[in-house]
């Protein structure tokens, strides 16, 4: 049986912007979850997963690049977030750049790690010739007796890396447990930047999980934490801020647009996050969209309502329902996330929006429904069968193979809403003909 994350021991990988980090993350975990790229500090919160060596698991965590005495907000903020994972480390990876000189950085970070007590494996990173080995020993001089010469993109040394760094973990049994858990629900928290889906993901936690700064733009990779409410638990995942692709000209930002529609994809429902001051957007419709061509469900969250009057609560629902006409399944949520208000309301859509996108009607119980359909096309409807759900697909048997107009679909949608509920979902409509 797979652990939790949390009953995991967690492996802390740190270091200063750009010597490998995420690229070493990435590899150790086996998929792309931190963005790589040449340009320094492209990590900036922490991103975890659960990573296994010899039957041992564990979680791993990257950090943002950490510069300690630097007095910009994103670094120390960086450093603070750091902070909150070193401190409950089973085994810290500290990365160096090992072709270049030892920097006071370097030195400074070496310093804060020997304070903290915890064992740390000093990973000398790009040493990726046999011959360049020897650069490597000059490392010793900050402090650490445990010391690796690895490349994290040839994959070289890795394997004595994990192999000391894991050496203490329990091993998991290999039989699964007979019980499986019930399925987490992921949960994307899209948006504009800074709209404020960093704060309502810890106003959500009840913890500064995520970075929170006036600085547009401040989350870049996606990060993701859980938690369990009514026995069910939740991966809440805090996308980088969708700007529209002629304002994305740095690489890191076009990136972050891939790897947040990336995880829309990966998502079961999403939070599309609306700043009320604003007010709904186009902008704010295009990455709505992204979710309902991903058949994602969706609620609708009308951050900062504490700073607009009460009483516009129904001019601004319909400000909202006519800018997203094509989003009329998605609840809208009036909330702050500041405040801490209307999470209650978002955790009930959330629910919702995933019971209903798995929701299946029994065959016999919709071929009655369709007996029932009354409309003016000038199609006959034989029957109907639900292949699958998420998001609930129904396909309709009819004497003509043509695609439905527009209209007759969003009948039809209708109906089966009026019916069945499937609030929160997209509902897909197939047309086949009857043999």
């Amino acid at each position: 049986m797979q652990a939790s994350r949390g009953d995991l021991p967690s492996v802390v990988i740190v270091g200063r912007p750009n010597v490998g980090k995420s690229t070493l993350f990435n590899v150790l975990l086996g998929q792309r979850r931190s963005i790589v790229g040449d340009e320094p500090g492209i990590t900036r919160d922490r991103i975890h997963g659960q990573a296994e060596h010899k039957g041992r698991l564990f979680t791993l965590i990257d950090t943002g690049g950490i510069i300690p005495d630097d007095a910009q907000l994103i670094p120390s903020q960086i450093l603070k977030q750091a902070r909150v994972a070193l401190e409950t480390a089973a085994q810290i990876i500290f990365v160096i750049d090992g072709r270049t000189e030892i920097t006071a950085s370097d030195r400074d970070l070496a310093l804060l790690l020997r304070k903290l007590g915890r064992p740390v494996a000093l990973a000398v990173n790009k040493i990726d010739d046999p011959k360049r080995e020897s650069l490597a020993a000059e490392f010793y001089s900050l402090g650490f007796k445990d010391l690796f010469a690895i490349s994290a993109e040839h994959r070289l040394g890795l394997w004595e890396l994990l192999d000391h760094v894991t050496r203490d973990f329990p091993a998991q049994e290999a039989k699964e447990s007979e019980e499986e858990k019930p399925r987490a629900v992921r949960v994307a928290i899209i948006g504009r930047p800074n709209v404020g889906k960093s704060t309502l993901l810890n106003a959500i936690l009840g913890q500064e999980r995520t970075i929170v700064s006036p600085v547009p733009g401040t989350t870049r990779d996606s990060v993701d934490a859980s938690t369990v409410i009514d026995g069910q638990e939740y991966v809440f995942v805090d996308t980088a801020g969708i700007r529209r692709k002629g304002k994305t000209n740095e690489m890191a930002e076009k990136m972050s647009v891939v790897m947040a529609r990336r995880n829309i994809r990966m998502a079961h429902v999403t939070l599309l996050v609306v700043d009320a001051l604003e007010g709904p957007v186009a902008s704010d419709a295009t990455i709505g969209g992204y979710s309902h061509e991903e058949g994602r469900g969706l609620v609708i969250c009308v951050n900062k309502w504490d700073l607009i009057d009460d009483k516009k609560r129904k001019q601004y629902e319909q400000a909202v329902r006519d800018q997203f006409k094509f989003l009329d399944y998605a609840a809208i949520v009036f909330l702050s996330a500041q405040n801490k208000t209307g999470l209650k309301a978002v955790f009930r859509h959330v629910r919702q929006a995933w019971d209903s996108a798995n929701f299946r009607v029994p065959t016999g119980e919709l071929n009655r429904f369709v007996e029932g359909i009354h409309w003016d096309a000038d199609r006959k409807i034989y029957f109907a069968t639900q292949p699958s759900v998420r998001p609930p697909t129904f396909v309709f048997f009819m004497d003509k193979v043509r695609s439905l107009h527009f209209s007759h679909e969003r009948f039809l949608v209708n109906q089966l809403r009026r019916k069945f509920g499937f609030q929160g979902t997209p509902v897909i409509i197939k047309v086949k003909r009857r043999h």
